[in-house]
C-alpha cells in the first residue's frame, strides 16, 4: 500500500512537471512585461517591451549546499503586489524619487520539497528580481552557483568591459573594474580575459536598449558579473574567481535563512533616456543605518592627479590647500604616503592650516596589506578592526572629514563584508568614504549614508600614465553616462585644465580635448565629492600657461550634487548631451567623440524658454579655449543649434 501511494505521488509530480504554468506582471503603463513559466521542471522568465522581445525565456534558479533548485521544479503559487513609495537621495543623479511598480512573487519547490521564491518588481522601464530562501531543515545556506540568465534575441549588439584576471596589473591589485569598453560588438565576440563582463552591461537589441546590473549587495553576498556568452544570446550570473584577493575568502556566498540574494536589474528603453535616468539601483534597497552626522558634499583639490607622488610633501599640500581656498572648494584630498612623507605628527599642523583656510581634509588609505603587493601607505589600517578604529579615532580628533580607501581587488563576500565594515565604522567617527581601485557600487548611495563615491572605471589617472588615454578621453566621456555612471556615483577625478599633464604644465602627456569638453565632464560625471584635476598653475595668466578665466570661473561654481538628470541626445562612444538640475538652475552639457565637428539641433524646450538669457560655453574652432557667451538669448529652444569640435563639447547654464 505504501509503495502504491509513493508511486502515485511520483506520477503526479511528473505530471505537474510536464505541464506548463505561466504568470506575468506588467509595468504600470503596460509597456514592459515579465512572463514567468514553469515547464518540464525548469523555471524561466522573459521580458518584452511594447510586445517585442527584450529577453527571451531565460533560466532561473540556483544550486545551494542543501540542494539543486534549477530543475525538477513545480509551482507552489503566485502573489501579486503593488509598490508605491517616495524617498530622497542626497548623492545620486536625482534628489527625490517616486517609485511605482507592480510586483509578482513566485513560489517554487524541487522534487525534495525544498522551496524558494522569486520576487519580481516591474516599473515603467525597470525590472528588478531576486531569490528568497526560507528556513527549512537548515538555518543557513551556501550558494554554490546561479543559473540566473539573460537571453538576448538575435541581432543584439554589446557595449561591455571585460572582467579582468585576478592578481594582475599594478602590484597584483586587479580586478579593479578598470578595463576598456568595446562598443557595438556582436555577442559572439569573446571577452579579453575569458571571464565574462563587469556590471553594468549595456546591450542594444533590434527593438530596445537594455542595461543589466545588480544592486543591494552588502556583507551577505558576493559581487557578481556576467559570464562569457553561452551561445544563442545567453549570459549567466558568474561569481568571483578563487584567485581574487590573493585567494582569501570563499567564492560561494553564504547567508542565514531566511535570506535573499541581491536584486538583479534590467533597464529597458526604446531610446537611451531610461538608461541614463534610471533609479533602479536605489528603488528596492533601504538605508542600513542612520547617519552619525549631516554630511556635506562638494569640490576638492587633489595634487596627486597631475603633480603625482613627488607632491606628497608638506609645502605642496599647502599649495593645494591655498588653491582650494582660492577656488572656494571645501575639501582637499591628500593621497598616498602622507604618513611617510609628511609624518603623522606633522599632519596635525597641516590639517590645522587647512582649517584656518576654511578647507577640510580627506586622507588616503590602502584597503589592506595581505591581498596585493601595494607598498603605498598607510597600509594594514583598514582591514584590521583594531587598527581601523585607532586611525579613525585619530582622524576624528583632528576633524578629518573623510577617507579614500584604495586597491581592493575582488568581489568575494569577504571583500564586500570589509567594504561594509569600513563604511559603518567610518560613520561612527563622522567620516565620509570614497573607494578607489574597487568594485562597482551597488545601491550604496542609499544604503550607506556616509558613502560618497567609487572609481570602478578606467579613470582620469590613466591620462597621466599614457598618451593613448588622453587620445581617447572624448570616447570615454561618451560612454560613462550610458553605462558606468548610469548605475552609481563615479569618482573620475578629472576636468583637467593643464594642457600638459605634468607639474608646471610642461612635459608629460598632452590633453587632446578642448576646455569645453573638460567643463562638460564636470556635469556629465556624477559624484557627490568631485576631486578635480585643477592645479595652482591654472591660476596663472593665460600668457604664462594658465587656464582661461572663463574655465576657472565655471569650475568655481559648478555643483557636485543634483536634483534631476535628463537625457537629451547621444550614442555610446560617439556623442552625448544631457541636462542636470541643481536647485532651479539647469546645466546642459555635451561632448563629441567623433572624428569631425558635429552640429546638433537640440530640443531644449524642457529646460529653457524663448528669450531666456543663458551662459553658453562653446568650442573656439580656432583654438581649444572656450567661447563664453554671457546672456546669450535663446531664440528657438525647440531647435537650438550647437556645434562641437572633435574632442570638444559645450555647456549651457540656465
Amino acid at each position: 500500500m505504501k509503495k502504491a501511494i509513493l508511486t502515485m505521488a511520483l506520477t503526479l509530480a511528473a505530471c505537474w512537471q510536464a505541464m506548463a504554468y505561466t504568470a506575468d506582471v506588467s509595468s504600470p503603463d503596460g509597456r514592459l512585461k515579465v512572463t514567468v513559466e514553469v515547464k518540464d521542471g525548469r523555471a524561466t522568465y522573459a521580458v518584452s517591451y511594447d510586445g517585442k522581445a527584450v529577453l527571451e525565456p531565460s533560466p532561473l534558479g540556483f544550486v545551494a549546499d542543501f540542494g539543486d533548485l534549477t530543475g525538477g521544479l513545480t509551482l507552489l503559487g503566485t502573489e501579486e503586489v503593488k509598490i508605491d513609495q517616495e524617498y530622497d537621495l542626497s548623492r545620486a543623479k536625482t534628489s527625490h524619487v517616486h517609485y511605482v511598480a507592480n510586483g509578482l512573487i513566485v513560489g517554487l519547490r524541487n522534487e525534495r520539497s525544498q522551496r524558494f521564491m522569486v520576487t519580481f518588481r516591474v516599473s515603467n522601464n525597470d525590472v528588478a528580481f531576486r531569490y528568497g530562501i526560507p528556513q527549512g531543515r537548515q538555518g543557513c545556506a551556501r550558494i554554490m552557483s546561479e543559473a540566473t540568465g539573460f537571453d538576448f534575441p538575435d541581432g543584439t549588439t554589446t557595449f561591455l568591459t571585460p572582467q579582468s584576471d585576478a592578481m594582475i596589473g599594478w602590484k597584483r591589485s586587479k580586478p579593479s573594474y578598470e578595463e576598456v569598453y568595446k562598443c557595438d560588438q556582436p555577442m559572439t565576440e569573446p571577452s579579453q580575459y575569458g571571464h565574462g563582463y563587469t556590471f553594468p552591461c549595456l546591450f542594444r537589441t533590434p527593438d530596445a536598449w537594455v542595461l543589466i546590473s545588480e544592486t543591494g549587495v552588502d556583507s551577505r553576498y558576493c559581487g557578481s558579473h556576467l559570464s562569457e556568452h553561452q551561445g544563442n544570446g545567453l549570459y549567466t550570473i558568474a561569481f568571483p574567481m578563487a584567485e581574487e584577493n590573493n585567494g582569501n575568502g570563499t567564492v560561494e556566498p553564504a547567508m542565514a535563512l531566511m535570506g535573499t540574494t541581491p536584486w538583479r536589474t534590467i533597464t529597458v528603453g526604446k531610446d537611451l533616456a531610461p538608461i541614463v535616468e534610471t533609479t533602479a539601483p536605489f528603488d528596492n534597497v533601504k538605508p542600513l543605518y542612520k547617519p552619525n552626522r549631516d554630511y556635506k558634499f562638494g569640490k576638492s583639490t587633489w595634487s596627486w592627479i597631475v603633480w603625482q607622488d613627488a607632491s606628497m610633501n608638506y609645502d605642496d599640500q599647502v599649495a593645494f590647500i591655498d588653491l582650494a581656498r582660492q577656488m572656494n572648494y571645501p575639501y582637499i584630498l591628500i593621497d598616498a604616503n602622507w604618513d611617510k612623507e609628511i609624518g603623522k605628527d606633522r599632519m596635525k599642523e597641516l590639517i590645522d592650516y587647512a582649517h584656518q583656510q576654511g578647507v577640510d581634509v580627506f586622507l588616503w588609505f590602502s584597503s589592506s596589506g595581505y591581498w596585493n603587493d601595494i607598498v603605498q601607505s598607510p597600509i594594514n589600517g583598514m582591514d584590521n578592526p583594531i587598527q581601523r578604529k585607532e586611525w579613525m579615532r585619530w582622524m576624528q580628533s583632528l576633524d578629518v572629514k573623510g577617507i579614500k580607501v584604495d586597491f581592493w581587488g575582488g568581489d568575494k563576500q569577504e571583500t564586500m563584508r570589509l567594504y561594509e565594515q569600513v563604511l559603518s565604522d567610518a560613520d561612527d567617527y563622522g567620516l565620509m568614504v570614497i573607494f578607489h581601485g574597487c568594485t562597482l557600487p551597488r545601491g550604496w548611495e542609499r544604503m550607506y549614508p556616509n558613502y560618497v563615491g567609487s572609481e570602478a572605471v578606467l579613470a582620469s589617472e590613466n591620462m597621466v600614465f599614457g598618451q593613448e588615454f588622453c587620445d581617447n578621453e572624448a570616447y570615454n566621456a561618451c560612454l560613462h553616462p550610458f553605462i558606468r555612471n548610469a548605475v552609481g556615483s563615479m569618482e573620475w577625478g578629472g576636468t583637467f585644465l593643464n594642457r600638459h599633464l605634468a607639474r608646471g604644465n610642461e612635459g608629460g602627456t598632452t590633453r587632446r580635448s578642448t576646455d569645453c569638453l573638460e567643463l562638460a565632464t564636470a556635469i556629465l560625471y556624477q559624484n557627490a565629492i568631485q576631486n578635480f584635476a585643477i592645479t595652482p598653475e591654472n591660476l596663472r595668466p593665460v600668457s604664462e600657461g594658465g587656464a582661461p578665466k572663463e574655465s576657472i570661473d565655471f569650475m568655481r561654481t559648478v555643483p557636485t550634487t543634483w536634483d534631476e538628470t535628463r537625457f537629451i541626445d547621444g550614442y555610446p562612444g560617439r556623442y552625448v548631451v544631457l541636462a542636470r538640475r541643481s536647485g532651479q538652475t539647469w546645466y546642459i552639457a555635451g561632448v563629441n567623440a567623433e572624428k569631425t565637428k558635429k552640429t546638433l539641433t537640440l530640443d531644449l524646450s524642457r529646460f529653457v524658454q524663448k528669450g531666456d538669457a543663458v551662459r553658453l560655453y562653446t568650442d573656439n574652432l580656432k583654438n581649444q579655449d572656450p567661447v563664453l557667451k554671457e546672456a546669450y538669448k535663446v531664440k528657438n529652444p525647440a531647435k537650438q543649434t550647437i556645434t562641437m569640435d572633435t574632442n570638444g563639447g559645450f555647456v549651457m547654464v540656465k
